[in-house]
């Protein structure tokens, strides 16, 4: 929640957002959750209750008076019952003014399929030292990282005969270094989402990135989550590989 508030704090902001800024109250009314035009939802006991989903409707029924946007939070999701559910789903589906809505869960799989299909997903993972959050030893990393700047560079900006790039880096690999290779590429994109949102302080290390829009890297992000929740199964994983810089070239080739 708190990494959350820093997004909308910078969605919110009309000066280039910052953590020291003091040039507006608007930080200041979210920290102290009194923004008209910001609402999080969390359960009311044991569930989020369809009152509380009519409440919301109710509120942002007309366009905000203080920012761009209204905002609303729906805390722990999948506490909505199936009469809330069902409210929440119509109001993703008409949504009146210009509305924004975030949606928290630890447990993805127990919320509505109809409201999940509605939604762009973005699963985080709080990544510091990374060779360490994945539980191997720092020379292997550094393997890892030595052969994945390559790569990435040849997938982002060479772009020229794709599916021999897993063929020249990546054969040899186990399974298992394959998903700890994927995981430190998911890191690096998402490190480069949360400096697009000012959440990350560290260096960019790969400028190419950076021309890359927003929309696409959130895709490259869900593409590579895609990818390791795969992986995990019994699948051919040449073909999986493949068929990942297929969709990664797809992705560049967008124009929006």
């Amino acid at each position: 929640m708190e990494v959350l508030l820093k997004v909308i704090k910078n969605i919110f902001c009309n000066e280039e957002y910052s953590e020291e800024c003091k040039k507006c109250s608007l930080c200041h009314l979210i920290d102290i959750n009194s923004l008209p035009s910001l609402k999080i939802i969390e359960p009311d006991g044991n569930f989020i209750k369809k009152d509380q989903i009519l409440e919301l409707k109710n509120l942002f029924s007309k366009d905000s008076q203080y920012t761009k946007e209204n905002i609303y939070v729906i805390k722990n999701c999948e506490k909505m019952n199936k009469e809330s559910a069902n409210t929440m789903l119509k109001f993703l589906e008409e949504p009146d003014g210009n509305v924004i809505g975030f949606f928290i869960t630890n447990h993805q799989d127990n919320v509505m399929s109809t409201i999940q299909s509605r939604c762009q997903h973005i699963d985080i993972v709080f990544d510091n030292d990374l060779y360490e959050d994945f539980n191997i030893e720092e020379e292997k990393y550094n393997e890892l990282k030595s052969i994945l700047d390559e790569y990435l560079y040849k997938i982002e900006v060479d772009r020229k005969e794709l599916i021999l790039y897993n063929k020249t880096y990546l054969t040899g690999l186990s399974k298992e270094d394959i998903k700890i290779f994927f995981q430190i590429l998911l890191s690096i994109y998402k490190g480069e989402l949360n400096r697009r949102y000012g959440l990350e302080t560290r260096e960019n290390m790969y400028d190419f990135l950076s021309k890359s829009k927003i929309n696409n890297i959130i895709k490259k992000v869900n593409l590579i989550i895609e990818l390791l929740k795969e992986i995990n199964y019994n699948v051919n994983v040449d073909l999986l590989l493949d068929r990942f810089v297929i969709e990664m070239d797809g992705i560049n080739n967008e124009t929006l």
